[in-house]
């Protein structure tokens, strides 16, 4: 089952994707709006996407973060495996992250490896294949209503008391 926490990164590398022909940095805050994940949460998980080398950060007040690469030359598999690991259901069906099941008696006869190891390589091949920019081609990317605001502005103005 695909985490929350997958589901948040995939939303938020998203957001950046419609973001990179800009070339700007967007803030956390404003990513966590754009992409409805909670700021903190959103945090933890634009450093996980940053230590695998999806995404580039930087601090101060023109700071922010921005997709590493062009949007299709990461796939979705990427995003995933970057905050859930492998995609495997098991662990012993895993390309990525192969072990014995703690509880398999022997892996050379167990009757369920083999089917794991399908439904790993059918899911597999469906989001390694998908990228990025496959996804906002085919419109699943929430909408956005104005992209401009996420781009890093100077100090807000303050409002004047009605």
């Amino acid at each position: 089952m695909l985490t929350s926490r997958a589901k948040y990164a995939l939303r938020a590398t998203l957001v950046l994707a419609e973001l990179k022909s800009a070339n700007g940095w967007t803030s956390a805050s404003a990513l966590a709006e754009a992409a409805d994940v909670p700021r903190k949460f959103l945090e933890a998980i634009l450093t996980q996407l940053r230590d695998h080398g999806l995404l580039e950060s930087r601090r101060g007040p023109a700071g922010g973060h921005r997709l590493a690469a062009q949007p299709s030359e990461v796939s979705a598999a990427d995003v995933i495996r970057a905050v859930d690991g492998p995609l495997a259901m098991t662990p012993c069906a895993s390309v990525t992250a192969f072990r014995a099941c703690d509880d398999c008696a022997d892996l050379a006869t167990c009757r369920m490896r083999a089917l794991m190891r399908r439904a790993r390589d059918a899911v597999a091949s469906v989001l390694e294949t998908c990228t990025l920019a496959d996804l906002i081609a085919e419109g699943r990317v929430p909408a956005v209503l104005d992209l401009t605001q996420l781009r890093p502005r100077a100090k807000p103005e303050a409002k004047a008391a009605v």
